[in-house]
């Protein structure tokens, strides 16, 4: 019983040692330097609680697994805290055959910074609207799309550094 939970306390060591790992990882992609700095620490820290455990008692297959199991679920669990965070900017890019000047007026209503241009796809004209957002707005933007046109193709891509432009202050979203 008391190699099991030897093994129990080295998996919960891994998956918050790898979790902020990533997390740490990610924020250090997105500029944010010191929070990435602070979470390193405390990583490394960990870490080294962790496979000093693992490392005096190698024979125990419990530390073993643990010690695995917890770099597994760590990578899940700092994944899912990241995107639950949603730091940082996305910019998203809206296609839309015939309502983009609906989207963009739903859009700017909203607070959001747009630049429309006129394209030309596969069937013709189309209205391409582009806007920089907090990640954590994705969601009332994607509402706000599909509100005017559901049919709209969107691509959302990851800005990690933005410079100038009109971006909607937190809390300013409508709807």
């Amino acid at each position: 019983m008391e190699a099991f939970v030897a093994g129990l306390l080295v998996f919960v060591a891994r998956v918050v040692n790898v979790s902020m790992g990533t997390v740490r990882s990610l924020l250090a992609m997105r500029g944010q330097k010191r929070l990435a700095s602070v979470i390193s620490f405390f990583e490394s820290l960990i870490f080294i609680v962790a496979i000093s455990k693992v490392l005096q008692n190698a024979n125990n297959v419990w530390n073993v697994l643990g010690y695995s199991g917890g770099f597994a679920v760590g990578t899940m669990v700092g994944l899912k805290i990241e995107e639950r965070l949603a730091l940082g900017f996305a910019a998203v890019q809206v296609i839309s055959q015939t309502t983009g000047e609906e989207i963009a007026a739903a859009l700017r209503k909203a607070g959001y910074g747009v630049t429309q241009l006129v394209g030309e796809g596969l069937r013709g004209k189309v209205h391409v609207i582009t806007t920089v957002a907090n990640r954590r707005d994705i969601p009332a933007i994607m509402n706000l799309v599909s509100a005017v046109d559901e049919s709209a193709f969107v691509t959302v891509d990851d800005a990690s550094r933005v410079y100038r432009g009109h971006l909607q202050k937190r809390g300013q979203a409508e709807g």
